[in-house]
């Protein structure tokens, strides 16, 4: 498909608008106010530097779609045939037959600024100014013409460069775009450019002019490239997913762990995405490849700590949930079992052998987890990864350094980094503000913040990298005006992009924005994006175009080591947080559920009793709650077509922490016995039975609601038992003989509230103040009866009550 700036898109959709109109009122028969092109002046044979005016009537591939399936050679050497091959199809996506297709090879001039790498690619077509000859895909007349829905097969093959008829015009190294433009006759229409494919094709060096006799003449012979200042690179490996574990479920020992969906099984397996990187990895790295180590060298695996945990789990077997949004509900037995273990073992071998980082826990949003300001929540998500890759990898990961997925950091990202520990963050060369393109840099900071150094990649890289495979996506880092939807590219077109893009600092020795001040040697950092979705073949051309770099002297390895012992200059650099990235990062309602749940799992965490006899610890119990968290909040498939599913999944994953939360605050309460519970006195106490359906122990306090005629004593912090009750005996003093109804609760000892409340009702034989008053006045008449008959006796006078 055609592929323009957003502005230039828009413009041509309105001319389409126009020139569509215009056709509906043209009368039958009658001829358009613009002449059309002569098409036999089109598709003459133009000579090599001819400039091609752009056609008045183009109307932006409403009727025909282009794609390019295959490029040969990829990439040109001195030691590949004198020609390129391009094939592809053309498909009529209109509502009318076209006749009279066409199509044909174009360049333009080679790339000459890094930029360039995007922008040549969004050109108008009259950029490619040098063309081949237009090859017929089908007769005049309606009966050879295409009909809607239907495909062409089309193959283009041109010289490099001819002394005797047209060609591509090359005539040194280089990055070059090129197009493939499709002319065509809609049917009620007339012959214009309906749709044009480009992608770069990198010219490492021009294999001999067969078309001159004497291949010694300065003109024939092979043109090698400049090895004089070679690249000095480093390549990130990212072993990434999205999530997939089940969320709201807390630790267990011995329960097997429960996925939203098997995809990483098919991941896993021997055709997958996540196979295919290690595979290709592997093959590129062996030792019968890679004889010299160089590109093992030059690489570190950065790998995802979440998808680790998921894939060691499935190991030992696993749950696959029928329903992800009912993560407790039915579920059956997973498929990657076996799979996972096989790619798990080969993931542990690359990496005894190679450097190795973690990035951040699921990729999540580290603006987002600054924002939340957690000590415990920013450990789990840049602190611990490292730990995790070294307990299931078995190596030392590097603890220095942390990738954000974004490319970038913000203000309060930064320091947060700095502030755990970290000494290098590596950041996309876009992502800081400098007047120069140092390897590394010094983030300006708040006074009284850790310093904090930034390690640059290459933004164009990694810009073509992340449109490679099958869900092609645009870096939050990548300059506006480079942005255009990538989608619309075929697979073999954004490959060769990437291939293009790769070789670019190696082919532009003196390209102005390549070259430092000095002539020291150069460098290049190459970061994929994290959760990348390329195909094994795709993963190795990539491998294979950096081998090839060091093996022509184009480019030397320099490991990760090397590139953070790199001094940075003395001036700090301001760091530049895009606003794509804001756009792509955690959606402000799921950091909001967020910082509420982790607050309530924090109080639950505290609450807990961590008993050495117990099978598992608080901290391994709440782990999986706060992962889920860092995992609502994760970038991953937020910068492509799948931003949708993305935002709903986050959304649904905090709600299931909050419902999870629910279950396990509920899981602790109150027991209160049925019936009126009579007191025998008025400080009789109170029986209750307090619950613990949790497998660990943990502290409550208990709450009282009671009327103003009990009282009720504190007892102070008790502690339930895992999975069990305890009897609560609680002191209380009534003055009231009335029915009373006491609420009674547990809460964890910072006053977070569990279960549910007890009501009690309480009726107490006491009588009270009025009862002393009965017994005090009954006392003082007996006492004045019993007197008044020691009187009468004393005085030997009959009592009258005697008489009765």
């Amino acid at each position: 498909m055609t592929r323009s700036a957003p502005t230039a898109r828009r413009l041509a959709v309105v001319m389409a608008i126009l020139a569509v109109l215009a056709w509906l009122t043209v009368p039958a028969g009658a001829q358009p106010s613009t002449p059309p092109s002569d098409p036999t002046t089109t598709r003459s044979t133009p000579s090599p530097t001819a400039t091609l005016a752009p056609p008045d009537t183009s109307i932006d591939g409403t009727f025909l779609s282009i794609s390019v399936d295959e490029v040969t050679p990829t990439t040109v050497s001195t030691s590949s045939a004198p020609v390129v091959t391009v094939t592809g199809t053309v498909t009529n996506v209109g509502d009318r037959a076209v006749s009279d297709i066409s199509v044909r090879l174009q360049r333009a001039p080679a790339v000459r600024t890094a930029d360039e790498l995007r922008t040549s690619l969004t050109e108008d077509q009259d950029r490619f100014d040098t063309v081949g000859p237009f090859e017929s895909l089908t007769g005049d007349g309606s009966d050879t013409a295409l009909q809607r829905g239907d495909t062409l097969p089309f193959e283009l093959t041109l010289p490099l460069r001819s002394t005797t008829g047209p060609s591509l015009g090359l005539d040194r190294p280089g990055v070059y775009p090129m197009m493939v433009n499709v002319n065509g006759n809609p049917e009620y229409g007339q012959e214009a450019r309906l749709d044009d494919a480009a992608f770069l094709l990198p010219v490492a060096g021009l294999p001999r002019d067969t078309t001159v006799l004497d291949p010694a003449a300065p003109d024939a012979v092979p043109l090698p490239p400049d090895t004089g200042r070679p690249v000095a690179t480093t390549l990130l490996w990212p072993l990434a997913d999205r999530p997939h574990l089940a969320a709201g479920l807390p630790g267990t020992v011995d329960e097997e762990v429960r996925l939203n969906d098997d995809d990483l099984a098919a991941s896993l397996s021997a055709g997958g995405r996540l196979e295919g990187l290690v595979s290709a990895l592997e093959f590129a790295t062996g030792p019968t490849v890679d004889t010299e180590g160089a590109l093992a060298s030059s690489t570190c695996l950065a790998v995802d700590p979440d998808l680790l945990v998921t894939v060691s789990s499935m190991t030992r077997g696993y749950l696959v949930v029928d329903d992800p949004a009912d993560p407790t509900g039915p579920a059956s037995e997973g498929s990657g079992a076996v799979a996972a273990a096989s790619w798990l073992d080969r993931v542990r071998t690359l990496a005894s052998s190679m450097c190795v980082t973690a990035v951040p826990f699921a990729q999540t949003d580290l603006a987002a987890v600054a924002a939340v300001a957690d000590p415990v929540l920013t450990s789990a998500a840049i602190t611990t990864p490292a730990d995790v890759a070294d307990s299931i990898l078995g190596v030392t990961s590097r603890r220095d350094v942390l990738w954000p997925d974004a490319g970038a950091l913000d203000d309060a990202g930064a320091a947060m980094v700095a502030a755990s520990g970290r000494t290098v963050a590596l950041l996309a060369q876009d992502a800081v503000q400098t007047v120069s393109t140092p390897d590394t840099v010094t983030l300006a900071t708040d006074a009284g913040t850790p310093p904090l150094r930034a390690a640059l990649y290459d933004t164009e890289v990694s810009t073509a990298l992340s449109a490679v495979g099958e869900h092609p996506t645009t870096p939050s880092v990548t300059p506006r005006e480079q942005v255009y939807d990538v989608a619309e590219d075929s697979r073999t077109a954004r490959l060769q992009d990437a291939l293009g893009a790769l070789h670019f600092d190696a082919l532009n020795a003196g390209a102005p924005d390549t070259v430092a001040a000095t002539d020291g040697p150069r460098s290049l950092t190459v970061a994929p994006p994290q959760t990348w979705t390329p195909d094994r073949d795709e993963a190795s051309a990539v491998l294979g175009t950096i081998a090839g770099l060091f093996r022509s002297g184009l480019a030397t390895p320099r490991s990760l080591s090397d590139l953070l012992a790199v001094p940075p200059p003395l001036e700090a650099a301001e760091s530049d947080y895009p606003d794509a990235a804001v756009e792509d990062g955690a959606p402000a309602d799921v950091r909001d559920v967020v910082a509420a749940q982790n607050a309530r799992i924090g109080a639950l965490a505290a609450a807990l009793i961590d008993d050495s006899r117990a099978a598992i610890s608080p901290a391994l119990y709440v782990a999986p709650l706060r992962e889920d968290l860092l995992r609502a909040m994760t970038t991953s498939d937020r910068r492509g077509g799948q931003r949708g599913e993305s935002e709903q999944a986050a959304r649904r994953r905090a709600a299931d922490v909050a419902a999870g939360l629910d279950r396990l605050y509920g899981s602790v309460t109150i027991l209160a016995p049925g019936g009126v519970f009579t007191l025998a006195s008025e400080a009789s106490p109170l029986l209750l039975v307090a619950r613990n359906d949790l497998p660990i122990g943990i502290t409550v306090d208990l709450a009282v609601d009671a009327p103003d005629a009990m009282q009720i004593e504190n007892i102070g912090p008790q502690q339930l038992p895992p999975r069990g009750s305890r009897s609560l005996q609680i002191p209380a003093r009534v003055s009231d003989s009335r029915k009373m109804v006491v609420e009674f609760s547990l809460s964890t000892t910072d006053g977070t509230r569990l279960g549910q409340a007890a009501t009690v009702n309480v009726r107490s034989n006491a009588y009270g103040r009025a009862l002393a008053i009965i017994t005090a006045g009954a006392g003082a008449l007996l006492l004045l009866l019993a007197g008044r008959r020691l009187w009468h006796r004393f005085r030997g006078q009959p009592d009258p009550a005697d008489e009765q």
